[in-house]
Parts: structure tokens; sequence; C-alpha cells
């Protein structure tokens, strides 16, 4: 194993330096953060402080401005785009609104990437999205549709989803958007049984510092566009900065 390869196993995202701005407007303005293997990290921020840019450049579905953005050691924004829907298929996806195709019943939403890049059999398929509504919950609901369930639900199924082609990172974007508070909590614990089961590396994008206090290893603070504090839930809570200890106290 050489050395990249070391590197890209230990930190499986990087963003180094990375500015972004659309106009006039600075989103971010040299953030630099990692993520380890097998890691929880949460992004937060109040609205409008680049954390859902952010994701964007991490699937690259924009580019930054300057900087550099690595999934798995490859600069995102280098890369062809045969390299790119390759580099996608590693990396799990679960959108704020779930983003569901109302047309499509639950199981065959799960189904819908495998139907696209996987070479199992029908069969071998059919399998592995039961095995994955199971372990979110929703093995009884694969006949439904979207709209017959529940937001929650439908944050279950997009789980499920982003699971099916076996990434070995995730990204979430405010996964408890709109949610009731036991829901949130219940969307949290999924979320952490499946990272630590499946030992993922994952970015949770959100304003829900309760939810991150469940769910995170490290949480990062993003105010104009910069990181202004990182470090566990506890070692926020002790910062000096006004704030980041008003953002934490809420929790």
């Amino acid at each position: 194993m050489d050395a990249n390869d070391s590197n890209e196993e230990k930190t499986p995202v990087s963003v180094e330096d990375v500015h972004k701005a659309f106009g006039e407007q600075k989103v971010l303005n040299g953030v630099n953060l990692q993520v380890g293997r097998g890691e929880t990290l949460a992004v937060l921020g109040r609205s409008g402080t680049g954390k859902s840019v952010l994701l964007k450049l991490l699937i690259g579905l924009d580019k930054p401005d300057s900087g550099v953005v690595r999934m798995h050691g490859q600069d995102v924004a280098a890369l062809k785009p045969e390299q790119l829907a390759a580099l996608r298929k590693r990396i799990g996806f679960l959108f704020q609104q779930a983003a569901l195709y109302d047309s499509l019943t639950v199981e065959e939403n799960v189904a819908f990437p495998l139907s696209r890049h996987s070479k199992d059999s029908p069969e071998q398929q059919r399998e592995r999205v039961h095995q994955l509504l199971e372990s979110v919950g929703m093995g009884d609901h694969g006949h439904k549709m979207p709209s017959q369930i529940s937001g929650g639900m439908q944050k279950r199924v997009g789980l499920a989803r982003a699971l099916v082609l076996e990434p070995d990172i995730l990204l979430f974007d405010e996964p408890t958007a709109g949610l009731d508070p036991i829901t949130t909590d219940e969307i949290g614990e999924l979320i952490v049984n499946q990272q630590k089961e499946r030992k993922l590396t994952a970015i949770v994008v959100t304003h829900d510092i309760r939810g991150a206090k469940a769910f995170a290893d490290r949480l990062v603070l993003l105010r104009d566009g910069k990181v202004v504090a990182e470090g566990t839930f506890q070692e926020l809570q002790k910062s000096q900065d006004k704030f980041v200890t008003q953002f934490v106290g809420s929790a």
C-alpha cells in the first residue's frame, strides 16, 4: 500500500481551503475539514451558511472557485464524467425531503439504483431491497406509494435507497428537518445504527444541534463561510466564542 492509498483509507473526505461564491456573495470562504474512516461529522450553521453548497461540492454537482475537495483521495472537480460516476456509486445521499419518486412504490424506489448499476439477478436485487427495508423498519411497507407513508417513513426509505449500492460514504442533508421530536430521535438512532453496523463514513449537514449531539462523533460549525469551531459537542460547549455557545446551548 502506498502513501496515497493509506491516506485515502484513513481520511476518505478532505476539504482543503475551499472558496465558493455566487456573484458577490461569498458562501464558503476558506473551509478546511477532514473526516476519518468510520467517523460521523456534523456540519452545523445557520441557514445560508453554505452547508448544502458544501454537499454539492463533495459529490461534484458544483466546483469550488479555489481549493480542493477530495473524496477517497480523488480531486472531485478534476474527475472526468465516467470517473465521477464511478465515485458516486461509493457515496450514498439522503436528501432533505427524501426525494422519492412519486410514481414508484417504496420497494421500487429502493431498487431503482440497483436496476441501473447492479449486475445482480432480479431475485438477488429483490432480496437486497427486502433486507434493507427490514433494516430501517419498513419491511411491511414495500408495496405502498410514497404518498401513503409519513415524512419519517419517507426518510427511512430514503436511507434504504442511499445504502442499496453498499456505499462507504454517506451524505445527509438535513435528515431530521420537518420531523417531530420523537421521529427525529428515531431517525437519529437509525443513522447511528446503520453507520456503526456498516462502518460508514458520514457527513450530516444540519441546523439541528440536538440531533447532531446524538449522532455525530465530531461537529463543525460554519459562520460567514468559515469554520469557527470544531470538536466534540462537549468541546464546543466549553468554547469562549459567544456565537458557538449560543448555538450549542439550544441542545
